[in-house]
Parts: C-alpha cells; sequence; structure tokens
C-alpha cells in the first residue's frame, strides 16, 4: 500500500518549500561574502611574509659576501701568503687581522663571526674570543658553501646558520684547503626579526627548514608550530603557498615563504574562524531566526491538527500491531473530542478478536499433542521382537552376560520410550536412550561401533522426546545392515549463537544425490510409506516445536554413508509460547 501524506506532514512540506528559497538564497551570498574576504586576507597575509623574506634575505646575503671580502683583503692575502716565513712578523699581523675581522663584524647589523682557519698550521682566526687560537677546529669536516644549520642544545640562542668559502675552490674537506673563511650568525638575530613582525601583525611566524629543525618567536607557544611542522614534514612544498590546516580542534590559514639565502620556510598561521567570526556571528543569527520561525510554525500546526493526528496515529500503529499478531494491542490515548467513541469501539473489538484467537490456538495446540502422541506410538514393534529373541538364543546358549546386557539395555529402553506424561526432555537424557540403543544394536551387530560427542554446554537443552533413535535406527537398518564395510556410526553435536545442530552420520552404502532430493521433497508432505513414518516423525515434531530454521537435513556423508542434521533453536532464541504437552 503507498504511502499517502497527512495532514500535518503536507503543512510542514508547504513551510520548508517558503523558507527554503531563502536559506539557499542568503547560503550562496554569505558563501561568496566568505570567499571574498577570505581571498583578500589571504593575499595580504602572503604579500606581508614575501616582503618580511625579502628583507631577511637581504642581511643575509650581505653577511654570505663576508667571506667574499675577506678573501680579497690585501693584509689576509699577505698574511695567508707569508704564513711561515721567520722574517715575517706573524704576532704582530696576526693581531691586525683579528682586529679587522672583529670591526667587519661589528659593521653589520646581525650579530656574527668571522673565521680564517689555515688548515695547514692548524691556526684559526676568529672575531669571536671564544674561537680565535682554538686547535679543536673539525679538521676533516667537509666544506659548507651554502648556508648550513647548527642546532646547540646548551646555546639559548637555539643555534646558528654558517658558510664557508675555501681556498683553492675545488677543495671538498677542510685538509684538502689552503685557507677556510667562514662567516656564521645566531639564530637569535631570526628570532628577533620575528618578534618584530609578530608585534607588527599580531600573527606568530616561525621558520622551519622543511624536515625537523624549526626556528620560534620568543613569545610562542611550541604546540602549534610543532604540529604544523609534523604535518609538513616530507611534504614538496613550492617557493611559496598557502593552505588550511586544522589544528587542536581549530582550522588554521598556513601561509610559507621559502628564504632564497637559506633555503628555509618562514610560515605564519591564524585561525580562520578568527578572520571570519563577524560574518559567522551574522550567519549564526540568521540561521537561528529561521530555525525560531519554522520551529513555531510546526508549534502552530501541530496546535491545529493535534486533534486529528495523533489520534489517527495511536489507531493506525493498533492496527499495524493487531495485524503483526499482537491482539493485546489497546489504545490508551483520550482525544477528548470524537475520537474517543473510535478508540473505545476499537479497543472492544480487539478484546473479543483475541479471547476468540486464544480458543483457536488453545484447540490446534490440543490437535497438535495428539498428534505428536500418535506419531511416538507408531515406532516399530520389530524391534523388540528381534531383541526377545536374541535373549532367547543367546539363554539357549547359555551366554549369560549377552542375556543380562540385553534385558538390562531394553528395559531402560522401553522404560525411556513408553514415558508419555512429558514429550520435552533433556538432551542428556535422549542420548542415553541412545546408548542404550546401540547397546543393544552392538550385542546383535557384533562388527558394530559407535561414537557420541556432544559439548556440554548442549546436554541441558530441551528436545522433544524420541527424537534421536529413529535416525539411529534408520543408519543402522539401512546404512550398517546393508553394507558389510559398515560398522560405525557417530553422533556430534554442534551449537552457535541461535541454533543447536546433532548430527548422526553412518559409513554404510549411502545415498545418490537423486534418492536424497527424493527424500527431502518428501519430508515437506504427508507421511507416507516411501519416507518412512519415523523420519517424517523426526522433522515435523522439530517444525512444530522449534518453528522456521529447525527440522531435519539429509546429506551425504564424508566416509560414504548418511548424514542426518537435526537443527532446532536454543532456548534463549526462542521467542512466543512453546508448544509443550502437558503432563498426563
Amino acid at each position: 500500500m503507498p504511502y499517502k501524506l497527512n495532514i500535518f506532514s503536507k503543512i510542514l512540506i508547504l513551510l520548508v518549500l517558503l523558507l527554503t528559497p531563502i536559506v539557499v538564497l542568503y547560503s550562496f551570498t554569505n558563501r561568496t561574502t566568505n570567499k571574498v574576504v577570505q581571498d583578500q586576507i589571504q593575499s595580504s597575509n602572503l604579500n606581508q611574509l614575501s616582503f618580511f623574506m625579502h628583507q631577511l634575505d637581504s642581511n643575509v646575503e650581505r653577511l654570505a659576501m663576508s667571506p667574499v671580502i675577506l678573501g680579497s683583503d690585501p693584509y689576509i692575502r699577505e698574511f695567508i701568503d707569508r704564513s711561515g716565513d721567520p722574517a715575517y712578523d706573524m704576532l704582530r699581523e696576526q693581531s691586525r687581522i683579528i682586529e679587522k675581522l672583529s670591526l667587519q663584524s661589528v659593521a653589520s647589523g646581525w650579530v656574527n663571526e668571522l673565521t680564517i682557519v689555515i688548515p695547514k698550521e692548524k691556526k684559526v682566526l676568529s672575531s669571536s674570543i671564544f674561537v680565535n687560537g682554538t686547535d679543536r677546529w673539525p679538521w676533516q669536516d667537509p666544506v659548507h658553501r651554502t648556508w648550513s644549520f647548527q642546532a646547540q642544545a646548551d646555546d639559548k640562542s637555539g643555534g646558528s646558520f654558517y658558510r664557508e668559502i675555501s681556498e683553492p675552490v675545488r677543495a671538498e674537506v677542510l685538509n684538502q684547503a689552503r685557507v677556510l673563511y667562514q662567516v656564521r650568525f645566531s639564530a637569535q638575530n631570526l628570532i628577533q626579526l620575528l618578534d618584530v613582525y609578530k608585534s607588527d601583525k599580531r600573527s606568530d611566524p616561525f621558520l622551519f627548514d622543511g624536515a625537523s629543525a624549526f626556528i620560534v618567536n620568543s613569545t610562542s607557544e611550541a604546540q602549534i608550530p610543532a604540529a604544523i611542522r609534523e604535518r609538513l614534514r616530507g611534504i614538496n612544498l613550492a617557493a611559496s603557498g598557502q593552505m588550511q590546516m586544522k589544528l587542536v580542534d581549530q582550522q588554521y590559514l598556513i601561509s610559507y615563504v621559502k628564504s632564497d639565502q637559506l633555503g628555509w620556510y618562514l610560515i605564519d598561521y591564524v585561525p580562520v574562524q578568527k578572520i571570519l567570526s563577524p560574518i559567522t556571528m551574522s550567519r549564526n543569527l540568521f540561521y537561528i531566526s529561521i530555525g525560531l520561525l519554522l520551529g513555531m510554525s510546526v508549534l502552530a500546526s501541530f496546535l491545529l491538527y493535534r486533534n486529528v493526528q495523533i489520534p489517527l496515529v495511536k489507531m493506525i500503529q493498533s492496527v499495524q500491531k493487531v495485524k503483526r499478531g499482537d491482539l493485546s494491542a489497546r489504545i490508551t490515548y483520550q482525544a477528548k473530542n470524537e475520537f474517543d467513541f473510535l478508540i473505545q469501539r476499537f479497543n472492544e473489538m480487539a478484546e473479543q478478536i483475541q479471547v476468540l484467537v486464544e480458543d483457536v490456538y488453545a484447540e490446534k495446540i490440543r490437535s497438535r499433542e495428539a498428534t505428536l502422541k500418535q506419531l511416538q506410538s507408531q515406532i516399530h514393534p520389530h524391534f523388540l521382537y528381534n531383541s526377545l529373541f536374541f535373549i532367547i538364543n543367546s539363554a539357549e546358549m547359555e551366554d549369560k552376560e549377552s542375556v543380562v546386557a540385553m534385558a538390562q539395555n531394553l528395559a531402560e529402553y522401553y522404560r525411556y520410550t513408553t514415558r508419555v506424561e512429558n514429550q520435552m526432555v533433556r538432551l542428556r537424557e535422549e542420548l542415553d536412550m541412545a546408548r542404550h540403543y546401540l547397546s543393544i544394536q552392538t550385542l546383535r551387530i557384533h562388527r558394530l561401533t559407535y561414537q557420541i560427542t556432544v559439548p556440554d554446554t548442549m546436554l541441558e537443552e530441551r528436545i522433544p522426546r524420541l527424537i534421536l533413535q529413529p535416525l539411529v535406527e534408520n543408519a543402522i537398518v539401512h546404512g550398517i545392515e546393508r553394507s558389510l564395510g559398515g560398522d560405525r556410526i557417530t553422533i556430534t553435536g554442534e551449537q552457535d549463537a541461535e541454533f543447536n545442530r546433532l548430527i548422526v552420520e553412518d559409513n554404510g552404502a549411502g545415498l545418490t544425490d537423486e534418492r536424497l532430493e527424493q527424500l527431502h521433497k518428501q519430508l515437506q508432505t504427508a507421511m507416507t510409506d516411501e519416507i518412512g513414518c519415523g523420519t517424517w516423525n523426526v522433522h515435523h515434531r522439530l517444525v512444530y516445536q522449534f518453528g522456521q530454521g529447525s527440522g531435519l537435513h539429509l546429506e551425504r556423508g564424508d566416509s560414504g554413508g548418511v548424514r542426518s542434521v537435526l537443527t532446532w533453536r536454543r532456548e534463549a532464541q526462542i521467542q512466543g509460547p512453546k508448544m509443550e504437552v502437558p503432563e498426563a
């Protein structure tokens, strides 16, 4: 039956259709405004960052020219050329060069160190008193012709950048050079520049080498720069650009520019929400107003139609419950209008239907109980005759042990089968009866062996009485006795979350696929002589008791015989009343 919209739903849909164009138009204009503002801010941030990087590169480039100037100074050239000459006043010239290095170092706007290294004579002349004259220079280090960064854990400035020029130019390591010129400046110079940029722009810039090292301003919180560094590590960044990144549950605009001199990236970040907060506030106020308008419209529609819509919904729900079989469904809602009469008459009708159906169901249960007892009484009596003849023959042969064993097992077997007061038993009792039956058969058929393997968790499951014996009997009569090689019967128990399974398998003659298919079809029809009352009885008793998914399934066994699989629902999965036969 196709679903039809009620009056309340139609009014709500109409209100939504009226408000939707307004919301869509505002959303479009708001998105356009946000995009324009965001583009302008991004462009401004990137331009400011590029200008700052240009100033930084200019200072670094001036420092990079210092080794070239030192290499062309005539006094320094004379000192290098005449180094080792006894007639040359080395100490006086050395003091003059150190003074020249100091003057050139302080001439720059940045704090830096200028150093001249003569590897052959192990001489180090520097503008820094901590480096000048040291003999602990890394003589085996390669020549760093580009700016390199050296981090020092004990250096509060965060490390330093240095660059070297060697003579000859082709020297790869320091020992191969005649002379080495080095310029070094502290990262504290960059930190001071970052502090100035931060105070002017109210941002939080930092420098990043693209791998692991980074330099932050003096007032920066290292948490967000460290998170950005982890996200950008290993990414092939362009010379400049921007991206958005979510950090610490907040969206950030990341701007970056690469230094032509150092090869590092100057990175600045700013929360996107901070940029767009005024527009976002206006948008939220509009959406709240639309929400309130829609809520008031819904409330007005509900108050207008509640006296019609709610009683109809209650009646439809109760009718659907009755349709699904829940005859206890009643309407407890009081409409306080004309619907009260309909609700009262519906409850009376549902009560009368429930009484009638319960009477019919009880009669059906009694009919099924009679059918089950009748099926139980149809167990073939030839088994008793064979067992009695075996006792007579054994007595004539004076085989006392066989007579006693047969009599005991036969007594236990018939004491179990003749009890009809309770049709539901524990699986443990059914297995004990099967053991007595198999013990009787092993006395008659000496080659017969059997094995019963059932989990302990299955032993307390309830099952109809005499559900297992017909399958064991079929396995012996149609499998073992018809095959000279047949000598084994196994009973195995399995269970999952929903079903129990009991598998009876023999290694006898077996059945063809056509015969198995024919037996499956006959199990679904009325009992006939072809299928036999025992097998049909087992299948239909399980279906009667446990419902859909339960029953008997026949298939070819792994050893060539027939495998009979009993399936029934576990007690925890059984829904609705069980069809148990009351005690007589």
